[in-house]
């Protein structure tokens, strides 16, 4: 893969820090396809993701991997292909289930520089704070995007500060306080509208995925 033009911004040696992270990602729908899709361009060549979802057509508004030719088909596989024909030395682990706490001891968690938490469950959230608290594992967990129309209202802060977002409220309420100023999340600090509907757009969900990416790679440059 040709990484002359970040060569020229990061260095070389800067370049080499990034090729071999080792990240995981849960979840590859609207932030974490962005994620996947930032990361591999930055030349990252060890990825694991974890997602058991399907294609639907319902996705194909704001997920990058999803088109009208692979509705129906599970997203690992999806992404497999796609980032294949991107990163000829991506080393790509695509795990097709739903991380729970009956499985997550058979992921080797302390093996990740960062852990993506781009997931649409609150118990899987939890777990992954959990773990990564307890085992100093870096982690970026993506914050509701449903409902918002102003990307420019998503900035990456901490847990315990976090406003307008009823996720991370959700979230505060279940993790132990004494370990929420250490969890880095993408958060909007935009009121939501008032709809019923989950409704959603393009541009929201990519920035949020957009900025784990810029998280992940200035925290490795700038060590």
């Amino acid at each position: 893969m040709n990484l002359e033009r970040l060569e020229s911004l990061v260095g070389s040696t800067n370049l080499e820090k990034i090729k071999s992270l080792n990240i995981l990602i849960v979840g590859i729908g609207g932030v974490g396809g962005y994620t996947l899709e930032s990361l591999v361009r930055c030349g990252v060549e060890n990825i694991t993701i974890i997602d058991f979802d399907k294609v639907e057509s319902s996705n194909l508004n704001r997920q990058i991997i999803s088109s009208l030719t692979n509705i129906g088909k599970l997203k690992v596989d999806v992404a497999k292909e796609r980032y294949s024909n991107i990163n000829n030395k991506l080393n790509l682990k695509c795990l097709p289930i739903f991380l729970n706490r009956d499985n997550i001891n058979e992921i080797n968690i302390e093996e990740y520089d960062y852990v993506v938490d781009a997931c649409d469950s609150v118990n899987t959230k939890v777990l992954l704070m959990e773990e990564c608290a307890l085992k100093n594992i870096k982690i970026i967990s993506s914050m509701g995007t449903a409902k918002k129309m102003d990307a420019t209202k998503l900035s990456i802060t901490s847990l315990d500060k976090t406003s307008y977002d009823k996720l991370a409220k959700k979230l505060r309420s279940l993790v132990d306080k004494k370990i929420q100023r250490k969890i880095k999340v993408v958060s909007s600090s935009e009121q939501v509208k008032d709809i019923k509907v989950l409704g959603s757009n393009s541009f929201v969900p990519a920035t949020s995925g957009l900025l784990i990416t810029n998280y992940i790679i200035n925290d490795v440059i700038n060590k």
